[in-house]
């Protein structure tokens, strides 16, 4: 079905829905790489005033990716939940929007109003959304999920805590671990990614994790990143797995570019659920995301990246995540091509994927090759943080020196903590005040070089090579 606006003395036609999103999309080098962006600002604006005008329903009844031979739209539109949508079924994508910025757009009736949402009605109402819009509403939406920690809570900001080693030295990885705990960061997870992805290596990688856990009672969880049958493989072995985690997209064939299926991830939930790890709450999935990860894969169907991106998050919502974050720079500038169009894209991913019932966390991110610095990474680390986003990943120095990107720092979380006032994870915060790491009021205190708790801490580096 065609759609067409006239727009200053022009007619603007778009062939199908598909052309209506890409084209309201705001620029970016990935759907102009893919030939799918507005060819002007003139008709971006158009295709926003076309979809600000379309009522929400038509998502249910136009798939923009086929449902015979894509079990994402098959899972988006049989799972779908009428009940909670009929709160807002006779709007339209631009109607849905004043709604959110209103007051009737509680926290309450968010977390009820998402199942009844499809990741491209998300996605659409995001396209019509300035920066502060794309805030308010997602500190609005409220994920709470747990494991040994408690996650989402109201003034919190959780971090994973990324001690990546290009030789996936045990001695390495423990002395940033034990750097970090040093910075409070760890809450939401102790998480390596493997250099070499064998499950051998996995398996003693997350042995030697669990065994620093437990030398110091840590409230914490802990994963090694490597790839879902990995884990079932390294489950079978009787190994220590806390969390399970996989890369997702928004189609079934980019997710089968991964070499996954909702099956196997169903059956890694399954299994990682049964083991009854969990001392506060039995969320055991982790996914990572990220735009532009459907188009590499030339997966995408003809639909733009960001609401391919908001599709990967049906699939992680189908498996009760304790964690899911996109790594939104790491793809390259070949997707994202500064530091505007990361921003851009972490305030609406992390947007969507809250609107949609998801703790989403963010990969505050970027390469060595795109048009991008640290003060790109201050201002986004700072925008959803206040926009409650529920954890932030942070690497030693920023820089982490296995995947060769620039993240976040310890350092960092410091800051957002002292200027905003969000805390670590409780269960967390409570073992930094017992270990002498922490303040009353939750900082992070200043230790001198002989101080018992780093003696403590660093002589176990040793007791886990």
């Amino acid at each position: 079905m065609a759609y067409r606006c006239d727009l200053g003395g022009e007619r603007y036609v778009f062939a199908d829905l598909r052309h209506v999103m890409a084209a309201a999309s705001p620029r970016r080098s990935g759907d102009e790489l893919a030939g799918l962006a507005a060819t002007s600002d003139a008709q971006r604006v158009a295709a926003r005033r076309v979809l600000a005008d379309l009522p929400l329903t038509v998502f249910l009844n136009e798939a923009l990716v086929p449902y015979e031979t894509d079990e994402v739209t098959r899972l988006i539109l049989d799972g779908h939940d009428a009940a909670a949508f009929a709160a807002v079924a006779h709007l339209t994508v631009g109607g849905f929007r004043d709604w959110l910025l209103s007051r009737a757009a509680t926290t309450e009736t968010l977390a009820a109003l998402a199942p009844g949402l499809t990741p491209e009605m998300a996605a659409a109402v995001s396209k019509l959304m300035r920066a502060q819009d794309l805030i308010v509403v997602a500190r609005k939406c409220r994920v709470e999920t747990a494991f040994r920690t408690t996650l989402g809570l109201p003034g919190r900001l959780g971090t994973r805590l990324q001690p990546n080693h290009p030789t996936d030295d045990a001695r390495g990885i423990a002395a940033s671990v034990l750097d970090g705990l040093l910075y409070g960061v760890g809450d939401a997870c102790i998480g390596v990614n493997p250099a070499t992805d064998s499950v051998e290596n996995a398996r003693a990688l997350m042995v030697m994790l669990d065994e620093l856990r437990q030398l110091y009672d840590i409230p914490a969880q802990t994963c090694v990143l490597t790839h879902v049958t990995n884990a079932l493989a390294i489950l079978e072995r009787g190994a220590p797995v806390d969390l399970v985690f996989q890369s997702v997209a928004g189609t079934e064939a980019a997710n089968r570019g991964f070499g996954v299926d909702l099956a196997v991830l169903k059956e890694a939930h399954d299994a990682a659920r049964g083991l009854k790890r969990g001392t506060v709450g039995d969320h055991c999935m982790y996914f990572e995301t990220g735009q532009g990860a459907a188009l590499s894969a030339d997966a995408h169907h003809g639909v733009d990246q960001q609401t391919v991106e908001a599709r990967a998050y049906a699939v992680a919502r189908a498996f009760r995540p304790l964690l899911v974050n996109t790594v939104v720079g790491f793809i390259g500038p070949e997707y994202l091509y500064d530091g505007k169009q990361i921003a851009r894209a972490g305030l609406e991913d992390h947007f969507c994927g809250k609107l949609l019932g998801l703790p989403m966390g963010c990969d505050v991110c970027y390469t060595n090759h795109a048009e991008a610095d640290q003060d790109d990474m201050d201002g986004l680390m700072t925008l959803l943080t206040v926009a409650g986003c529920n954890f932030l990943i942070a690497v030693p120095g920023a820089d982490d020196i296995m995947l060769n990107y620039q993240s976040l720092s310890f350092h960092d979380v410091l800051t957002l903590r002292g200027t905003l006032g969000v805390r670590a994870a409780p269960e967390f915060e409570a073992w930094l005040a017992r270990m002498g790491l922490a303040t009353p009021e939750g900082g992070i205190r200043e230790l001198e070089p002989r101080h018992p708790s780093l003696t403590r801490l660093f002589a176990s580096t040793g007791r886990v090579a």
